[in-house]
């Protein structure tokens, strides 16, 4: 018996070691994983959270003012600046306010944006439209303190403006390098919107390179899902490293509210303006002197290229450094500098971006064959240079069109006698996007616009103002010439 119960007794720690056994290897706890990854969730609030410390202060509002009579209170550009829905689009109607200054019946009209301080002896970047026409512009800093403002310059072609205060030892935002920039990166908006100052949101690169949104005559706006707000335009959009990468300026939107869809200008571009204007307080602009199209598939196989990218050359002025360059109509421009060119918008803006007298290289196929030029950059002439080509009282601008697929340009003396047109006879039809709206109605290069909304427009300077006519924001009454003779043609935007 006593036998027996030594056996069992060996058999239950036998038992027992072996249960004991495999829980050394046992995985940790899932706990332990929950809490790791916590960890990981922290150190990433963190770090948000340290960029917005260092960056905020950096960050300020900007209120801007207005003074007008009552009796010239509708009249005056600076009202319809800010009834324009263009402009509400970034502020909001409540921050409009008029209110009477005494006997002499005065009324303010004001509104907010963003900023921020890009050197400590006061130099600030926001937008062009944040501060147009402003009597009186008002900074306010992180820390409460406020500043009156001058404006050093602006350009509305980009939207990006440089404004200074007269402080000193100020905290200062870093510039970084848009240009190495990847979608999907993290990215960080601080501003005031809707006058709510240190506003931070996080979100991501959705895209970059974006263009033909009709908000500026240049565009190569980044695209964030970051919430950008009315308010938000001309704050900084940061990278992780607390670097400005970006200056806010856009929103698509149906409500005049966040929908997941904001832009901002690239640092870069805002470099190049602001050096420009610190320096000499105007932009100067390089200068080819043609006229350029996209290529579809089926322009680029007619013009031999192997791929869907490159500007094809439609018209060369005469004289221009295109000319003297020997680019000939009919040249696809397929790299410039060796760096492939995509699209027309891409080549527009590196040319513009090139300071004149400066030579560069164009690669371009030429009857199938490939051509490297070498030629001279330009200045800009003055009438392409000098429009505050303000966005129509509809709050479109010309964008409707180009949304349409529809590029409008002056009709030339060349132009006019080769089609057979009177000079002041209406604007050319450049080109129309293949599948465009503009495409469907039947339009072609080489009509002429004559009337727009009933409006008549002899050029390109009377375009704003006729879309501006329209009854409906969405729609575009035309009436086209061509070897046919004239007709009427609406557009309505998809």
């Amino acid at each position: 018996m006593f036998d027996d119960t030594r056996r069992r007794s060996k058999a239950l720690l036998l038992a027992l070691c072996l249960s004991l056994l495999p829980c050394s290897f046992q995985p940790l706890p899932a706990f332990a994983d929950d809490a790791a990854d916590i960890a990981i969730l922290d150190r990433t609030a963190k770090a948000f959270s340290s960029v917005v410390k260092k960056a905020g202060p950096a960050v300020v509002q900007i209120v801007v003012e207005k003074n007008a009579t009552l009796g010239d209170l509708r009249q005056t550009p600076f009202d319809e600046l800010f009834s324009d829905p263009f402009f509400e689009q970034f502020f909001g109607r409540q921050f409009g306010q008029r209110q009477p200054r005494g006997r002499d019946r005065i009324m303010k009209q004001q509104a907010a944006g963003s900023g921020f301080i890009i050197s400590a002896d006061g130099y600030i970047l926001t937008n062009h439209h944040v501060v147009a026409k402003a009597d009186t512009i008002t900074v306010r800093l992180a820390d409460e303190r406020e500043f009156k403002a001058k404006v050093v310059g602006t350009d509305p072609q980009t939207d990006v403006a440089l404004i200074k205060v007269a402080g000193q030892n100020l905290p200062v935002l870093p510039l970084g390098d848009s240009d190495s920039l990847e979608v999907g990166e993290w990215v960080i908006a601080i501003g005031s919107p809707f006058q709510l100052s240190k506003t931070v949101t996080v979100g991501v690169v959705s895209a970059k390179g974006r263009n033909r949104m009709g908000m500026a005559d240049y565009e190569n706006f980044i695209q964030t899902d970051a919430a950008i707000n009315p308010g938000n335009s001309g704050g900084p959009l940061l990278n992780i490293r607390g670097e400005a990468i970006g200056m806010n300026t856009a929103i698509f939107s149906r409500s005049g509210g966040y929908m997941g869809i904001g832009f901002a200008i690239p640092i870069n571009m805002a470099k190049n303006i602001e050096q420009q204007l610190r320096s000499s307080g105007k932009i100067t602009r390089g200068w080819l002197g043609v006229m350029i199209q996209d290529v579809d598939e089926e322009l680029a196989r007619q013009f031999g290229s192997g791929e869907r990218h490159g500007a094809l050359v439609s018209e060369v002025s005469p004289g221009s450094p295109a000319e003297k360059g020997g680019l000939q109509q009919g040249d696809l421009i397929v790299a410039m500098n060796g760096r492939k060119v995509d699209n027309v918008s891409d080549l527009r803006n590196r040319i513009a971006e090139t300071q004149p007298d400066t030579e560069v290289s164009l690669r371009v196929l030429r009857d199938g064959q490939e051509k490297t030029l070498s030629m001279r950059i330009g200045s800009q002439p003055k009438d392409l240079a000098s429009g505050d080509r303000q966005r129509s009282r509809s709050g479109m601008g010309s964008g409707i069109l180009d949304s349409m697929g529809l590029s409008l340009q002056d009709l030339s003396d060349d132009v006019a006698r080769q089609f057979g047109y009177d000079k002041n006879q209406g604007v050319l039809i450049a080109s129309v996007e293949p599948g465009s709206v503009a495409e469907a109605a039947g339009l072609e290069s080489g009509q002429i616009v004559e009337e727009i909304n009933r409006s008549r427009v002899r050029s390109i300077r009377d375009v704003p103002k006729a879309l501006a006519m329209g009854r409906d924001g969405k729609q575009v009454l035309l009436r086209v010439r061509s070897e046919a003779g004239s007709r009427y043609i609406v557009l309505r935007a998809e």
